[in-house]
């Protein structure tokens, strides 16, 4: 049964999805900092904002967590689109350590949520958690290798979120379970983050 409002969780994920993947790519080593400018002009138009609006959708909904979640990861490609334009010279990697770090510490309160909702969106939840401790590690230590690791780590976060937003808009437009994203662990968090479970 449809709700008076659309739901925007195919949106959110896609954006969120796509923008993760191709910076990814260049965190894991496929291309180099000349591939960053189409990152940061999908981060502001996709990442950004698609997923601002998503959340915005979600709030007539009364769906807190998807607000929340689609929202401050709008926020956050928009705050990492503005450093990497305009601050990146001014600021140390330490301290780029923290943001990635603290970003970490707000996605894996966010995941502690999904314990109740989909395996899938568990699964993702906990994949982009590690990403942003494996990306913040490399930045306190400057190492390749972790800096590299968090960029898989960010692809298979990115495929998650594409198989996701693929089973909203497929699983809603057919009406039944084309694409499971895995039974909720209760039947009171059915649409936790605006994802079908089945």
């Amino acid at each position: 049964m449809k709700t008076s409002a659309p739901n925007p969780a195919s949106l959110g994920l896609a954006g969120f999805a796509l923008t993760t993947w191709l910076l990814s790519m260049i965190n894991a080593g496929w291309f180099g900092g000349d591939a960053l400018g189409l990152v940061l002009a999908c981060a502001l138009a996709f990442g950004g904002s698609a997923q601002a609006i998503a959340g915005l959708i979600e709030i007539p909904r009364g769906n807190t967590f998807g607000a929340t979640a689609f929202i401050a990861y709008g926020a956050f490609w928009w705050s990492l689109a503005l450093y990497l334009m305009y601050l990146h010279e001014h600021v140390v990697p330490a301290f780029v350590g923290w943001y990635l770090l603290l970003w970490g510490v707000f996605t894996f309160y966010m995941w502690i949520a999904t314990w109740r909702a989909s395996r899938a969106l568990q699964l993702l939840f906990v994949a982009l958690w590690i990403t942003f401790f494996l990306l913040a590690a490399s930045e306190w230590t400057g190492s390749a290798l972790i800096h590299h690791a968090g960029g898989y780590a960010g692809l298979f976060t990115a495929l998650v979120a594409f198989y996701l937003s693929a089973a909203e808009i497929i699983n809603e437009t057919h009406g039944r379970s084309v694409l499971p994203t895995g039974a909720p662990t209760s039947a009171n968090a059915d649409d936790l983050a605006g994802a079908r479970t089945a």
